[in-house]
């Protein structure tokens, strides 16, 4: 069997493939339309957000009999037209859903704590000790809106501190001994912090807006590490002029593209003039899963997802 691996990735997938009797070719620079005229030939792609797998993809894609993808989501791929075509579809949130726990903490910490701020400030000169004066996460409620593998890990980061944490799901009975899950009329009235750990879907799309925002009954910090395409940017703007966001820490922003791999490529949008200047919002490039380690483990999750279901 032919693998196409279409990004760079661990050392370890294509050796352990290797290993299992694979035929591993790389190929990192071709365009989408130069991959779909050789895509017949393989057997299996592996990549992580290059382009989309599309119908025509798939349709080019003969003997395609898995795709691989070295991340959590999946939104990339057409799901239900690779499924109706018998491919069998891989993903590994496994891998990298204790980074994400870990910078979701991370980021909650840091704004609390000013120290993004405080930080800039002392490299220039300003020594603004009242102005700085942080706030303590315990006695907080802390709300998950997704409780798969990222907000699971998120929570189980929390359980050191003394907070209440709850989750909001579409799905039921998923919530556990670290977070109680409630309907979203209690989410609302309760939480002092939203963190979202959902998937980009329909439903997804565009749901922290004002509407969703004034719904709830207390002043929240938000904190994204999920996806940027789930929060309406210019609605969270005006939610931190008003003061009903009172911070955000925002892994993820509206504006990239669909690989992940770069902003925009225009004029910079009024709404993200504003989050770089705002000294309450933390901002990092869409690496809450991005470590060292997590580079192996998703790696190792797919590898170890193709050996148990063709081996």
């Amino acid at each position: 069997m032919k693998i196409l691996h279409l990004d760079t990735n661990h050392e370890l997938l294509i050796n352990q493939l290797k290993d299992l009797g694979y035929t591993n070719h790389e190929d990192y620079t071709s365009s989408k339309a130069q991959v779909e005229t050789k895509i017949h030939e393989y057997d299996g792609i592996v990549l992580r957000s290059r382009f989309t797998i599309d119908k025509q993809f798939l349709d080019a894609a003969t003997n395609l009999k898995f795709i691989g993808r070295v991340g959590a989501g999946l939104e990339n791929i057409d799901c239900d037209y690779a499924e109706k075509k018998g491919v069998y579809l891989i993903s590994a949130p496994e891998g990298n859903r204790n980074a994400v726990g870990e910078h979701s903490l991370g980021m909650l910490l840091s704004l609390f704590n000013k120290l993004n701020k405080a930080d800039n400030e002392v490299r220039n000169g300003k020594w603004l000790r009242e102005d700085n004066r942080g706030i303590e996460l315990d006695g907080k409620t802390v709300g998950l809106i997704g409780y798969g593998n990222m907000g699971k890990a998120f929570a189980k980061k929390l359980r050191g501190f003394d907070v209440e944490v709850l989750c909001y799901d579409i799905k039921e009975n998923v919530g556990d001994a670290n977070a109680k899950q409630v309907s979203l009329s209690e989410f609302q009235e309760k939480v002092d912090v939203v963190s979202l750990h959902t998937p980009q879907t329909p439903l997804t799309l565009g749901m922290i807006n004002t509407q969703f925002i004034n719904s709830f009954k207390k002043t929240f910090w938000l904190i994204n590490t999920a996806r940027g395409k789930s929060v309406v940017t210019a609605d969270l703007v005006s939610a931190l002029k008003s003061g009903k966001i009172l911070g955000a820490g925002l892994d993820v922003l509206e504006y990239e593209k669909k690989s992940f791999e770069s902003l925009f490529s225009s004029e910079m949008p009024e709404a993200f003039q504003y989050l770089i200047k705002a000294e309450n919002v933390l901002l990092s490039p869409h690496v809450a899963g991005w470590t060292i380690e997590s580079k192996q483990k998703l790696a190792q999750t797919i590898v170890d997802k193709i050996k148990a279901k063709f081996f």
